[in-house]
């Protein structure tokens, strides 16, 4: 066995026992795409591999989120490594919506607002989120598209485009959270909608609702007849 290839077995060993014994406490993300990387790559040192990621990807989030065919970009990074990168993001998510309790798909604007309550902390300031759904209507993920009083529907539009591409989502919902202010029908906005769902039936992506929430009350812009 040739002392370069001693190194890196011996290093892989050092990264796993360190695993046991700390979890990933005091790991870089590098480090930690390291370790997974070892679990795809047997016979090659994955240190410079997983340095590329982080840089090319900006981090370890970025790493996780990144497309197959992205990650097969980068030098080193064969099938075998970008599907154990991609089936670990999409695990990571059953495992958190079975975790948080919430495994239905959701089907009603008290739904959505149940699932607000539970998984999106500080609703008491204004913002304009966006739950992107799968094929079975459950939720992939929320994102914030603005924060404060909604303004620039063109940004809004862009993105919510971009997250919808890295979601891979097959629908979506729009919450307006009026935080503490008041006056829900007010809080509909009907050429920011129209915008926004022009933009989504451009990637064929189904907008379901558009709900308004304030101080623990809402209403649905589908079943007021708003959202055509």
């Amino acid at each position: 066995m040739a002392s370069g290839e001693k190194s890196y077995l011996g290093h892989r060993k050092r990264l796993r026992e360190r695993f046991k014994r700390t979890a990933l406490e005091g790991f870089h993300d590098y480090e930690v795409v390291e370790l997974l990387l070892t679990y795809a790559i047997p016979r090659r040192d994955v240190k410079p591999a997983a340095k590329a990621l982080v840089k090319r990807f900006g981090g370890l989030k970025g790493v996780l989120e990144a497309k197959a065919d992205e990650l097969g970009t980068v030098d080193g990074i064969g099938k075998n490594a970008s599907a154990l990168l991609t089936l670990l993001k999409e695990v990571g998510g059953v495992y958190l919506r079975e975790r948080q309790g919430w495994k239905d798909p959701v089907s009603s604007p008290g739904d959505v607002v149940d699932f607000l309550n539970r998984n999106s902390p500080g609703l008491e300031a204004e913002k304009f989120l966006a739950l992107y759904l799968n094929s079975k209507n459950h939720v992939i993920e929320v994102e914030v598209l603005h924060e404060g009083e909604v303004a620039g529907m063109p940004l809004l539009a862009r993105e919510m485009i971009s997250k919808a591409i890295k979601h891979n989502a097959r629908s979506v919902i729009f919450v307006h959270n009026l935080g503490r202010g008041s006056g829900l029908e007010g809080g509909f906005d009907g050429a920011l909608i129209k915008e926004l769902s022009e933009a989504a039936s451009a990637l064929d992506i189904i907008v379901h609702d558009h709900i308004i929430l304030a101080q623990g009350d809402h209403i649905s812009a589908r079943a007021k007849g708003w959202l055509k």
